[in-house]
């Protein structure tokens, strides 16, 4: 099927990938309009208003002669992101935002104003790969994105192309040269965008209210004090301001209601669980049966573990993995594949 006067809306950050995705899919006769969204700024403060990055991305579209639009999402992003992450912290978890970025802005109210302007697609600068009904990890192993993504659904997905998931992130800056992009030699951003270059618990600490608490060892020994057991993450070693121990401890677990942190040596079998509950779960392709034989993982670039799903009610389930995992953390994403690269979908560790 050709794709001339296919209309293509292009989630433009400014940055090399999504620059690619725009020039791939013009070569391939797509009538495309690159978009670059505005997410932070006042009154949250941060960098998705950079103005060099909405510049680069204008370069860019000047370059490959396509149509520039600049939209507004401050007041979505504060309220489905930013308000988001700060209650989830608040209630002791701890959130991804980028997750959550995706849900209700990339493919949330993106897609629902490109599809009102005309659109028939929208595409962005993920790596991952789709056709339409399914969702798989992409070709290059170490960018892939797919763990963000769980949360697409069928009714989504069918408007969704990836541009870029069957290139390595060496040939995307190849095709960045050969299609002359200004965007080529630009570095990767990371981060969140309303965070800036601020030290993350810094920023928090602002934003929450801090508590004094004790941090206390695995035997329920006092060993120091924190800031707010809310602030602090299981795994997390920075930033809890112990001296003078011998080896380094890690947050085996936190009490919100008590405000304590429990702290353990990093091979501490406290550290690591075997077992853990989901929430939230969407299934993208298709409800599979349970139990479900399957690839997961607990965060962004965690080599992926054998592990077994199971149901425990309409909503919540259960999981078991072949081998325990180091610091399992309620609030983040859990996300599962077939041996093929299919991402089933995920869930919210409970």
């Amino acid at each position: 099927m050709s794709n001339n006067g296919k209309k293509v809306f292009v989630a433009m950050s400014g940055g090399v990938d999504s620059s690619v995705a725009a020039a791939l899919l013009k070569n391939e006769g797509y009538n495309v309009t690159g978009v670059h969204m505005v997410c932070a700024g006042p009154p949250i403060g941060g960098g998705c208003e950079n103005s060099a990055d909405r510049r680069d991305a204008m370069k860019v579209a000047a370059v490959l002669d396509i149509p520039f639009l600049t939209w507004d999402f401050r007041d979505e992003y504060k309220k489905e992101v930013y308000e988001y992450m700060i209650g989830e912290y608040s209630a002791g978890r701890t959130p991804n935002p980028d997750v959550m970025c995706n849900k209700q802005i990339k493919f949330g109210v993106f897609l629902k104003k490109a599809l009102k302007n005309g659109a028939d697609f929208i595409a962005t600068g993920h790596y991952v790969r789709a056709n339409f009904i399914s969702l798989f990890s992409a070709r290059d192993t170490g960018k892939d994105q797919s763990y963000f993504l769980w949360t697409l659904t069928q009714d989504r997905l069918k408007y969704c192309l990836f541009p870029i998931g069957d290139y390595l992130k060496s040939e995307v800056r190849e095709l960045a040269n050969k299609f002359k992009l200004p965007t080529s030699e630009k570095k990767d951003s990371q981060g969140l965008c309303f965070v800036g270059k601020v030290d993350f618990l810094d920023f928090l600490s602002e934003k929450l209210p801090q508590k004094i608490g004790e941090i206390l060892n695995s035997e329920g020994v006092k060993i120091g004090e924190h800031r707010g057991a809310h602030l602090f993450t299981i795994g997390q070693r920075r930033g809890l301001e112990l001296g003078g121990m011998a080896n380094p401890v890690y947050i085996s677990e936190k009490n919100i209601s008590t405000n304590t942190i429990v702290v353990a040596e990093g091979k501490s079998e406290a550290l690591h669980k075997k077992e853990l509950f989901f929430e939230r779960s969407n299934w993208i392709a298709r409800k599979p049966d349970f139990p479900l034989a399957c690839l997961a993982r607990i965060r962004y670039r965690q080599p992926l573990q054998k592990a077994i799903v199971y149901g425990l009610s309409t909503k919540d389930y259960g999981l078991k993995f072949e081998v325990p995992q180091r610091a399992v953390s309620p609030g983040q994403s859990i996300v599962f594949y077939s041996n093929s690269g299919e991402v089933f979908g995920g869930g919210i560790i409970s």
